[in-house]
């Protein structure tokens, strides 16, 4: 290969640090500024119609409108004629072939390269929440199913999958995953996490950035940090959490993907945090990401998130303050638009901004792409894409439907599940015959398709509806809405009880349309009041049930619904949570007894409308233990990690290696499940521990380690888990994370109240205080008593 000498930082041969050090050498203050910028070229979204909100004339927020069409005024031509650090969403923005799509990734490309004096090619991001959020890609379950499976290798299997397909079409970076840890269940947005444990949210989101950037790809984490705890669930509120909260349940997901998967960025939240908006933060972005944790790679802001220091926040008088105050906390990268860091070349020439900042942010972006091949001599934009790709692959559905199959939850079999395959059953409800009900707000279909009701929604994909009379071929089935899954329209629930009247079993499928900023009951922007059933569901089931027919409710949802008005009159409960492209035949399956369910709720199923706070992470203050201290219930309808089946596992004969270990020592715990049932199933082994005394007040349990445990009726298995004294580590009163010598329990069972096996620990030895360096993760190895032990994660 030759290279040329003019541009030696196109050699491959040469270490990556140093080839960037020669481009940095080589560049104007201008091409490394235009390094930290984006353009999105394809934006439409502001045709989006958004909900309307109540004016103050008191202030002057721009409306949403215009933040959407912000940088829109700047063609691309003029975006890139620096260079160019980011094309936004070339293909998630609009409906387009595979064709198409290649074809415009190329043509973006050569104008960021025909403008530019070096030719330093941009990065592609794109959205990939429940898989590539563009036309004809395979919709997988949203992440809050993710968790319900509590299958990390097959959550990793299903990354590597989406990566392969975004590389193949010239995208580098995706935006995903979601490691927000759910504190309020009515926030929009809990459908993107993957539930309310830290540790089971670290877990399974490592496993995804290790299968996107095992394709090549870059995974973002996001969002740093705290935006899901923001006041009421309010998209975009204010967060009143105190530094141990941050440190002790919000921050541990990121570190541990940083730590075990080496995530190659991270996204700003959008949130303030005791009044400090986290894109301005240089404690979160700079002391804590860079100096504590080594963190090397990009940080990116949400979108719009620089200008919004000015605009929202205000915490900057323009969105030139708003650049110079990102650049300064840490964020490297500006997206969707360059609007705030377009002002930084007149901030540094007046010396308000460092210009060495410029450089250590240009230098992150570069090194990126020097990994990712996109400054060597033979990279080209149509070389960087393979035409025919098919982004629906049979192999992406059966990763589909196996992440579906697994994340269905069974709460309650009742009295008349798994249905014969016979007699009249009436299946009723919003959520029954629309597709668009199984999938996320970032699924295109959801999230794009809206706009343009004239493409379909671009993927095969079956109702439930359709999915039932496949299943159940020997039934008479019938079929009738009765309501919306919003609004207030009662003309159908006569027709509804009609039909369940006239049945051996009515069959009835609730919950949420996914959408964005108020155009749905979930999704990014569509927070609840409370946790009722949208629109008039709740009382489509209360008709139903009252007319004393065996009712089985499927509830498909992006968060947890309160059901204590429902549950013990259903004759069966199901919780589906977005379940994706195959998640109608995963439904009908549970339903048909065809599949055996294994889901686990990674969040609780609240009792009440205004269960908060709903999560199980409670001291003894916020527990079932202070009964009477309040009137108001805290016990949750169904517990965190709970789910039933349709066979029997039993758990018992706990055995520790020592009843006490040092402050720097580890234990194993192992305890055997057998499957007592009469069919093949899974059950969710989980390890809880509880610190009896601390020097601040702790949740009561917090989980620990899992496995998922495979077994055939009759067999056993033992489940051993290292727990590492580091694991029970936490935020004392000085702010510093320390092991704390004392006496601990140590519970397993299957869920987070269903613990019938406990044994006490003592931590000998000294205080010890512990950094990014201590043990993140319990290793859990499963041997059944015919084969070798596998390891699990």
């Amino acid at each position: 290969m030759s290279i040329s000498t003019d541009r030696p930082w196109r050699d491959p041969e040469l270490p990556a640090a140093e080839r960037v050090t020669l481009l940095l050498l080589a560049m104007t203050l201008e091409e490394k500024i235009a390094q930290l910028g984006s353009r999105w070229a394809g934006n439409d979204m502001a045709d989006t119609e958004v909900a309307e909100q109540s004016p103050d004339e008191t202030i002057n927020v721009a409306p949403m409108e215009d933040v959407f069409s912000a940088g829109d005024a700047v063609s691309l031509e003029d975006a890139s004629r620096e260079g160019l650090g980011h094309l936004t969403r070339v293909w998630g923005s609009y409906p387009q072939t595979v064709e198409q799509g290649i074809a415009e990734v190329v043509r973006q490309h050569e104008v960021v390269l025909k403008d530019s004096r070096l030719g330093v090619p941009a990065l592609v991001h794109e959205e990939c929440l429940t898989g590539f959020t563009t036309y004809g890609a395979t919709v997988y379950p949203a992440s809050i199913a993710w968790g319900a499976t509590f299958d990390p290798e097959l959550v990793e299997r299903m990354a590597a999958a989406i990566g392969r397909d975004m590389a193949a079409v010239g995208v580098h970076q995706g935006l995903s995953p979601v490691l927000d840890v759910v504190r309020d269940y009515r926030w929009g947005r809990v459908e993107e996490t993957i539930g309310e444990d830290p540790y089971l949210v670290g877990i399974l989101g490592s496993a995804y950035v290790r299968g996107l950037q095992s394709a090549g790809v870059l995974a973002t984490l996001k969002h740093f940090a705290g935006y899901s705890a923001s006041r009421a669930g309010r998209n975009h509120g204010p967060v009143s959490m105190g530094k141990r909260e941050l440190l002790d349940v919000i921050l541990p997901t990121f570190e541990t993907a940083i730590a075990t998967a080496g995530a190659g960025s991270v996204m700003s939240s959008y949130a303030d945090l005791d009044g400090l908006p986290a894109s301005a933060d240089p404690w979160l972005f700079t002391e804590v990401l860079r100096e504590q944790w080594g963190f090397e790679g990009t940080v990116v802001s949400d979108y719009w998130a620089v200008p919004f220091l000015a605009s929202m926040h205000r915490v900057a008088a323009d969105t030139a303050d708003a650049g110079a105050l990102a650049l300064t906390a840490g964020t490297d990268v500006e997206l969707p638009d360059t609007i705030g860091y377009a002002a930084l070349l007149d901030k540094v020439k007046a010396g308000e901004v460092s210009e060495e900042l410029v450089d250590r942010a240009a230098r992150r972006v570069l090194l990126q792409k020097v990994e990712l091949g996109l400054l060597d001599e033979d990279w080209t934009p149509a070389g960087s894409v393979t035409p025919g790709v098919d982004l629906d692959s049979a192999a992406n559905r059966d990763l589909a439907r196996e992440l579906a199959e697994k994340s269905v939850v069974l709460l309650d079999a009742g009295t008349v599940l798994p249905l014969a395959n016979s007699g009249k059953v009436a299946v009723v409800g919003p959520c029954a015959d629309d597709p668009r009900t199984l999938m996320g707000c970032y699924a295109f279909p959801n999230h794009v398709l809206p706009r343009y009701p004239d493409r379909g929604l671009g993927i095969e994909i079956a109702s439930p509806l359709d999915a039932l009379r496949n299943e159940l071929t020997g039934a008479e089935l019938s079929y009738v809405k009765g309501c919306e899954v919003m609004g207030d329209d009662r003309s159908g629930f006569a027709d509804a009880v009609a039909a369940a009247e006239d049945a051996d079993v009515c069959v009835a499928f609730v919950g949420d349309l996914s959408g964005l900023f108020g155009h749905g009951t979930s999704g990014e922007g569509c927070d609840a009041e409370d946790l009722r059933l949208p629109g008039v569901q709740g009382e489509l089931l209360d008709a139903l049930l009252n007319t004393g027919k065996p009712v089985v409710v499927v509830v498909v949802s992006g968060r947890p619904y309160a059901l204590g008005l429902f549950a013990y009159r259903a004759a069966g409960l199901v919780q589906a949570f977005l379940p994706g492209q195959e998640g109608a035949g995963a439904i009908a399956g549970v339903l048909s007894g065809r599949i055996v369910p294994s889901g686990k709720l990674p969040v609780q199923i609240p009792r009440h409308v205004g269960g908060q706070p709903g999560t199980y992470l409670q001291p003894a203050l916020g527990s079932v233990e202070s009964a009477g201290i309040s009137g108001l219930e805290t016990r949750p309808l169904y517990p965190f990690g709970y789910g039933a089946s349709y066979t029997d596992f039993t758990v018992a004969d706990l055995r520790l290696s020592a009843p006490e270990i040092g402050s720097d020592g580890e234990f194993t715990a192992t305890v055997r499940v057998t499957n007592t049932g009469d069919r093949a199933g899974a059950e969710v082994v989980q390890l809880y521990l509880r610190d009896l005394v601390a020097q601040v007040a702790r949740p009561l349990k917090l989980l620990t380690g899992f496995a998922r445990v495979p077994l055939e009726p009759g067999e056993v298995a033992d489940v051993t888990f290292v727990v590492h004294a580091d694991r029970t580590a936490y935020t004392g009163p000085d702010l510093r994370r320390i092991v704390e010598p004392g006496d601990f329990e140590v519970m397993v069972g299957t869920s987070s109240l269903d613990l019938p096996c406990r044994a006490m620990l003592r931590i000998k030895g000294d205080v010890r205080v512990v950094g990014h360096d201590r043990v993140l993760t319990t290793p859990v190895t499963v041997s059944n008593t015919v084969s070798n032990a596998v390891s699990i994660r």
